[in-house]
């Protein structure tokens, strides 16, 4: 008979070790082919405002007609060249500017190759024209490049034709001129205009590749090396998240690349940060949980059956949390957002599995000399336990019946492998059986104090908590998230910005992208007037059959009819990349569609216009749809009206204060232009659904107490046992979010402030004290309406669990 079970505890083990070898081996496969998706993903970027738009947006319908007034689009690239004195351009400094312009079509695009194009006049629709200004400082040289080629990607790296046409100006701009270029000619020269902030978009976002994420991954290993104090497990959590965003970005890349969902520069910024933190968050618990169970058996498989089976419902039901409320993106009008909902939930899915299936299986990969991973701090069995491999597990904490306890005693049993009552290593003891005001739990001292504390104090304590976030909260208002312009997004400094200022200086009434009116043929002269009367526009002209010289300009030659109606060029006074030109634009729609009701308004500056338009009509709708349907699943998962409630209401709260404290340092230290409607809309999904997730893990586990010794003394034991590792989480979390800070866009930088300052609230305020001393204040009627709720549960008095 020892034969015969020796050679079954062998064949399990032998099964054991090929279902651990199976999932490392499938999660390394999926390392393999998603490494390569993830480091492809900026080649499926759409970063057009205009591609994000609905169809039934103004801007949409009129760029769709104004198309039919042209042969092919074109994508300006305009060159500046100013005297670096200030004073006025001299005959050979002309002489330069057009030797330049004769050279642009011979300049080479790098990485090219076959019947791709191999120089900028291959990707241009006409030859460079050279305008000088008016003030005779300036020479602007305007290239027309094929919208339709431009946007290509081209050579081996799948670089767009834009990219590289601007990268092969700016090449021939900083070249002797000798060589056809601008250097030692006495002029500053600048590559701005439509074509030049793409380029330098891709060029800032392609940090997010490299950059970012090393960076993220860094933060996270000095984090978990302090928390864990072991040379090992840090780079275990680490591998960990690594394959989840192999997963994600396999996954995202394939949907993008055919068209399923767009993806930005923003979304795969925040996808990767949302992975790794996620991922680490998601570890965190189940190795604390793993670590408790190692110092009950002496058994690693036996550990980690129980460790998975107490964290997959804390787990899931905060990935679930998370998925949820992101998906509420869905109902935005913008493609961009909607996007990220779906991108952002299979990055959750992607950390949950491998937190669940690889994580278990590499703790698990010594067998039974597992517990090395944990070195030099490796927790050992205390006690006597069975480590039979078939032995039943113990009743999950929550399936526990309130009744069942013994209500002389007010003490349960929790059921391990032979039958006895296992050593609960975390027990806690409580001197006064009347004493719900302190706790004592072994390995969790500071946090026994916190408790404590919390316990002795609750009512003040959550008072005065609720007060200073209400008091960050009143300056939410100031934050200024009405848009801003393309100039304003870069944190640092850029050439077609310092292009842009220069066209401003130079060149009035001529704009790269002009605002452009559809309207009916007979209302061509009163469209114009209207315009021209407008504030904020400088020129209103109608388009003729005969080309402007540059952009902006007037052209000679008849109106050109087509099918009935005329296109109006518009030129604003202010750069049409700009918030001041959005407003121009918004005024000058409302002009015109007093005289032409059936006109319609676009460009550049129009669809931006209707892009902050959406954004606000999303904040509008999709903000109460998230509470509504985070506090749905609160509920189901505490079994308690009233619980959820007042988590959710903590949580809002919390998010109001981290949004108004980060208005103040936006508007009065870093000193911000302003922000995009999308900042608050992200935030909130994020801070909202992310924040829930550190209560629903306290709670979980306080519901778990409560059910053995009631609700007071159960948050507090709560709070003393998952204060450590849910504050590592917590600043895991911030810290990967701030790491959105080295990529130097406005958005991505207001967005890591205000996530990671968010979390370390709902981390370090929320869960450990306002959320805490409301349950103990209120007591046994938090979990209203269920049977806990109702004072069916174990008196209050002191309880030990013990082994026999």
């Amino acid at each position: 008979m020892l034969s015969n079970r020796a050679r079954g505890n062998r064949g399990r083990g032998l099964l054991r070790g090929l279902v651990i070898l199976a999932a490392i081996g499938v999660w390394l496969a999926i390392g393999a082919f998603g490494g390569q998706a993830q480091g492809s993903l900026s080649s499926v970027q759409t970063n057009d405002d205009a591609a994000f738009l609905p169809a039934s947006a103004e801007s949409t319908q009129a760029a769709a007609l104004a198309e039919e007034f042209t042969d092919s689009e074109t994508l300006p690239a305009l060159v500046v060249a100013e005297t670096s004195d200030g004073s006025d351009l001299t005959k050979e400094q002309l002489a330069d500017v057009r030797a330049f312009a004769d050279s642009i079509a011979d300049a080479p695009l790098g990485g090219t190759s076959g019947d791709e194009p191999r120089t900028v006049g291959e990707l241009s629709i006409a030859d460079p024209v050279v305008v000088p200004s008016e003030d005779g400082q300036a020479a602007l040289v305007v290239v027309s490049l094929d919208a339709a080629q431009a946007s290509e990607d081209l050579g081996a790296d799948e670089t767009s034709g834009s990219e590289l046409a601007v990268g092969a100006l700016r090449t021939l701009v900083a070249a002797d001129a000798s060589d056809g270029g601008l250097a030692g000619t006495g002029l500053d020269a600048w590559v701005t205009g439509p074509a030049g902030f793409v380029a330098d978009l891709v060029s800032a976002f392609g940090a997010i590749d490299t950059v970012l994420l090393l960076v993220a991954l860094g933060a996270v290993l000095v984090i978990l090396a302090l928390v864990y104090r072991s040379p090992f497990l840090p780079f275990v959590v680490i591998l960990t998240a690594v394959l989840a965003l192999c997963l994600a970005g396999l996954a995202v890349y394939h949907l993008a690349a055919n068209d399923v969902l767009t993806l930005n520069g923003q979304s795969q910024g925040i996808l990767s940060i949302l992975v790794v933190g996620a991922s680490v968050d998601y570890a965190l618990l189940l190795v604390a949980r793993y670590r408790e169970e190692l110092r009950a058996t002496s058994s690693p498989y036996t550990a980690m059956r129980r460790a998975v089976r107490a964290s997959i419902e804390p787990i899931a039901a905060s990935a679930g949390t998370v998925i949820v409320g992101l998906l509420c993106l869905l109902l935005s009008d913008l493609s961009s957002n909607r996007s990220l909902g779906p991108v952002a939930a299979i990055g959750i899915v992607a950390a949950f599995l491998s937190a669940t299936t690889l994580l278990p299986a590499m703790l698990l990969v010594g067998g039974r000399r597992a517990r090395w991973v944990f070195w030099p701090r490796v927790p050992h069995a205390l006690g006597r336990h069975s480590d039979a491999p078939d032995a039943p597990e113990p009743a999950a904490p929550e399936s526990l019946d309130p009744e069942s306890l013994d209500p002389a005693t007010g003490a349960v049993a929790v059921a391990r492998s032979n039958g006895d009552t296992a050593a609960d290593t975390t027990a806690d003891t409580v001197g006064d059986a009347a004493d719900d005001t302190h706790v004592e739990v072994a390995g969790h001292g500071v946090w026994s104090r916190v408790a404590g504390f919390v316990g002795r104090h609750d009512r003040v304590v959550w008072v005065v908590t609720a007060v200073v976030l209400a008091a960050g909260a009143a300056f939410v208002p100031t934050l200024d998230a009405n848009g801003t312009g393309d100039s304003e997004v870069f944190l640092t400094q850029v050439d077609s910005v310092d292009g842009e200022e220069a066209l401003t200086r130079h060149f009035e009434g001529v704009s790269a992208q002009p605002a452009i009116v559809i309207a009916p043929e007979a209302d061509a002269d009163a469209v114009v007037e209207a315009a021209e009367g407008s504030a904020g526009i400088t020129a209103a002209t109608v388009v003729t059959d005969q080309p402007a010289t540059a952009p902006g300009m007037p052209a000679q030659g008849d109106p050109l009819v087509v099918d009935g109606q005329v296109r109006v060029d518009v030129t604003t006074e202010a750069p049409s990349d700009s918030q001041a030109a959005v407003e121009a634009v918004a005024d000058l729609r409302t002009a015109v569609h007093e005289v032409s009701p059936d006109a319609l308004v676009g460009g550049a500056a129009a669809e931006r216009l209707d892009t902050q338009l959406a954004g606000q009509h999303d904040l509008r709708v999709i903000v109460p749809v998230v509470l509504a349907v985070i506090l749905l699943i609160l509920v189901l998962l505490l079994r308690s009206v009233l619980a959820a409630v007042l988590l959710m209401a903590a949580n809002v709260l919390s998010f109001g204060f981290a949004l108004g404290v980060s208005a103040v340092v936006f508007n009065h230290v870093l000193d911000f232009p302003g922000a995009d409607p999308a900042v608050p809309l992200y935030a909130f999904c994020f801070l909202v659904a992310l924040g829930v997730d550190y209560s629903i893990f306290l709670m979980t586990r306080v519901r778990e107490e409560s059910l053995r010794v009631g609700t007071r003394r159960g948050v507090l034991r709560g709070l003393a046992v998952t204060g450590s590792v849910i504050t590592s989480a917590g600043v895991v979390l911030a810290a990967t979010f701030a790491a959105l800070g080295v990529i130097p866009l406005l958005f991505l930088a207001q967005l890591a402030v205000i996530v990671a300052f968010g979390v370390l609230v709902d981390t370090l305020v929320v869960r450990s004290l306002l959320v805490p001393a409301l349950v103990h204040d209120v007591g046994d009627r938090v979990w209203w309406p269920s049977r806990l709720g109702r004072g069916t549960r174990a008196p209050e008095r002191a309880v030990t669990l013990s082994s026999r």
